[in-house]
């Protein structure tokens, strides 16, 4: 399954993670290597596992990744509720990032479910 671009997840998964970034990206200097970097990898991880298990060599180690990455996804939402609570993203914003993470986590399941 080589074509992972083609997989709206995939394609989902890199647009929240440039959402994340770009929320981000007036966040305190001190949070630099805080939890603004926790929440950049994190949401970089989803569509970066997504890749990795679709250039395996099985469906059983995709299915692997696809966990990874949904393990990522609630990752993030916990983080977004933690910086939200800070007052370094707005709620509303964290509100609408967290619909999103739920919608990809949504389709994370679906596809692990059509590998089995």
């Amino acid at each position: 399954m080589h074509q992972y671009k083609k997989l709206d997840v995939w394609q989902n998964a890199v647009d929240f993670a440039v959402e994340i970034y770009l929320i981000t990206k007036n966040s305190p200097s001190e949070e630099k290597f805080g939890l603004t970097t926790q929440l950049r990898r994190a949401a970089i991880s989803v569509a970066s596992n997504i890749a990795e298990g679709a250039c395996r060599n099985t469906a059983k180690e995709f299915y692997h990744f696809l966990g990874i990455s949904s393990g990522s996804i609630a990752e993030v939402e916990t983080q977004l509720i933690i910086a939200s609570r800070l007052g370094m993203i707005p709620e509303e914003a964290s509100n609408n990032l967290s619909e999103k993470a739920t919608a990809i986590l949504n389709k994370l399941w679906k596809l692990k479910v059509s590998l089995t």
